[in-house]
């Protein structure tokens, strides 16, 4: 019989918070004799050591009076080393140093908030580190209005909970509840989420469940519980979700969703890598974390999405029905199968896909392409069918950090396709029916790389330089080259978005196509419709369309891969043409509108937008 979540995830409160002229303090560290907190002050000189008292189910706590929102200190087990609060709510001096308490009060002006409507996001993924040159939360406080203007209205932030170093994608986190010190800390992130709810935009946590990073990682310190040797992951022993002491592991989890909402007003989740948090026992930790945090909202709005490989549509069912309840997922069929199409990409999970106009419309069709078919890289069966799943629950992108990242050179999709690609692969991702993901400075064609880095320490880091070059070696096109360091402080820096770039004259035309095609998303019936339904078919080998109908009303978004496309609309219908990827407005070359009576043409890549009324 499963257990009821209580049964499973109830656990004590943890970490160290603010009572009153007091501060308590509550350690899981079962099987140990003695905890003790050791204050600091803020040259980290030891203040004085005070013994936590044992309590039930192998905690200790206690409480110090006369202290408060500030106080620094790291936790003793056993009268060994001190080490910081796995629960630490703020880590200043880094994740080795001295934990630091961290009230909750900020004195917030989003109380008019209500959250974001999850069937009509437009979201915008940022690296807080290098969307400025500053690489702070406050710093990308003046961008929200650019965000605003351009038609977005939900921020993604990478994973922002403190990772060694300064520099870091975010996920190789090791204190999940302490905002990440170089990027402003707790007071700087909810400085943005109020401007950002000042401004009408929804903002996104990506949060990394599916493990934690090596450098500071201290949970074994105070428990062997936290991993299980039960299941394995790419990164060594999965997090213990479902043996021996797994109440408190998933209490970790679900007291940091809660936190992100109800702390922080963050409006919801991208998980990373969901086909990687492995739980056997019921609920799934998916189902436990989309109910904690909707619970956790106050009434706001709030959505989940899985980043999650297997196309598997429990995801986004509902639990009543035997799913995990998520409000979306990432679904990168689509980027691959026009990777594959304009770019050529064939080598890794790349040589599954075809790029061809009849898979692209089938991808369409569907939301992801992928349905039970063996997968050549993967050598087994991917997949199950989507049929009857709303649109919105599939989250696409023409680029994204992963897919521009995990490129040894870290070159946007811009260095492999050529402009006249990149507007029409931008027009079909902002008008199809899906919930579209822009990865930052895309909307101006940024140049820019996003290069893979990290500061981890001198051993660690030799460890991660031969890995990222190893990994590459056996792929055709890179033979030969040296991948950047991701130690070096240079391969960082290069990858600082530049918004200087926005001045010039090609990257300002696809600037205007973006804020054009999203206004039309927000604003055309046939567009916003929650009952317009939408088709694909192939035109031949090397063009295909895109429809959506509601209202009597149809969109036909056509989209050329390359040749010529000359395609006849039916006599008895009135066409208009609403918008071409090669309009000049938008950095094109096509001065006169690709539709003449009732016939479309297109040559080389290119896409149409075109209005038919029977």
């Amino acid at each position: 019989m499963a257990q009821s979540i209580e049964a499973r995830s109830q656990a004590p409160r943890l970490g160290a918070w603010v009572e009153g002229t007091s501060v308590r303090w509550r350690v899981w560290a079962p099987g140990h004799k003695g905890v003790d907190v050791v204050l600091y002050d803020a040259e980290e000189r030891v203040l004085r050591k005070v013994p936590l008292t044992a309590e039930a189910d192998g905690c200790f706590g206690g409480a110090l009076p006369d202290l408060a929102e500030g106080a620094r200190y790291k936790l003793s087990v056993d009268g060994g080393d001190p080490f910081p609060d796995p629960w630490s709510r703020s880590q200043p001096k880094g994740v080795h140093g001295p934990s630091e308490v961290v009230g909750s009060d900020h004195g917030w002006t989003d109380s008019h908030w209500k959250g974001p409507d999850p069937r009509a996001l437009v979201i915008y993924e940022v690296h807080v580190g290098t969307a400025t040159p500053e690489g702070t939360f406050e710093a990308f406080i003046p961008k929200l209005a650019h965000l605003r203007e351009l038609g977005v209205n939900t921020l993604e932030l990478l994973p922002v909970a403190s990772f060694p170093g300064a520099r870091n994608w975010g996920y190789d986190g090791v204190d999940l509840f302490a905002p990440q010190a170089t990027y402003g800390g707790p007071k700087g992130l909810r400085k943005l989420i109020d401007a950002a709810h000042a401004h009408g935009l929804a903002v996104l946590i990506d949060a990394v469940y599916n493990h934690f990073g090596p450098d500071g990682n201290y949970l074994r310190a105070y428990s062997p519980h936290y991993f299980t040797g039960k299941h394995h992951t790419p990164w060594g022993d999965a997090v213990n979700y479902d043996s021996e002491g797994s109440r408190f592991v998933r209490s970790l989890v679900l007291s940091n969703v809660e936190m992100w909402i109800r702390d922080y007003h963050a409006d919801g989740l991208r998980l990373d890598a969901a086909h990687a948090l492995v739980d056997e026992g019921q609920p799934h930790l998916l189902t436990e974390i989309t109910e904690r945090a909707h619970a956790s909202a106050s009434g706001r709005r709030v959505v989940v999405i899985a980043e999650d490989e297997r196309n598997e549509r429990k995801l986004v069912t509902p639990a009543s029905e035997g799913g995990y309840g998520l409000d979306g997922v990432w679904a990168d069929d689509l980027h691959h199968q026009l990777r594959r199409a304009f770019a050529g990409d064939h080598e890794g999970y790349y040589q599954d896909y075809t790029g061809s106009a009849e898979d692209l419309a089938a991808t369409l069709r569907q939301g992801w392409f992928y349905t039970g078919q063996k997968s050549k890289n993967l050598g087994h069966a991917r997949g199950t069918d989507p049929k009857g799943l709303g649109p919105w629950h599939f989250v696409h992108c023409i680029q994204n950090h992963d897919q521009v990242g995990n490129r040894p050179f870290g070159n946007r999709l811009s260095e492999d396709v050529s402009p006249a690609a990149y507007r029409a692969m931008s027009t079909l991702l902002l008008m199809s029916p899906f919930t579209p993901l822009l990865f930052m400075g895309q909307e101006w064609n940024a140049r820019t790389p996003f290069l893979y880095f990290t500061d981890h320490n001198a051993e660690l880091g030799k460890l991660v330089t031969e890995g990222r070059r190893k990994e590459f070696a056996g792929f055709s096109r890179f033979k030969g080259e040296q991948v950047p360091d991701p130690q070096d402080r240079d391969t960082f820096t290069r990858s600082t978005l530049d918004w200087g770039e926005l001045d010039g004259a090609e990257a300002a035309g696809v600037h205007t196509l973006y804020k054009e095609f999203l206004r039309l998303r927000a604003t055309e019936p046939v567009l916003t419709s929650r009952q317009g339904t939408h088709d694909a078919r192939a035109l031949g080998q090397d063009a295909f369309v895109l429809e959506r109908r509601a209202d009597g009303d149809t969109f036909l978004i056509f989209v050329n891969l390359r040749g010529s496309l000359v395609h006849t609309l039916p006599t008895h219908a009135s066409a208009g043409i609403v918008a071409w990827s090669e309009n000049p407005r938008y950095g094109g070359t096509v001065e006169a509108s690709p539709l003449t009576g009732n016939v479309v043409r297109l040559e080389g890549p290119s896409a149409a937008v075109v209005r038919l009324r029977e």
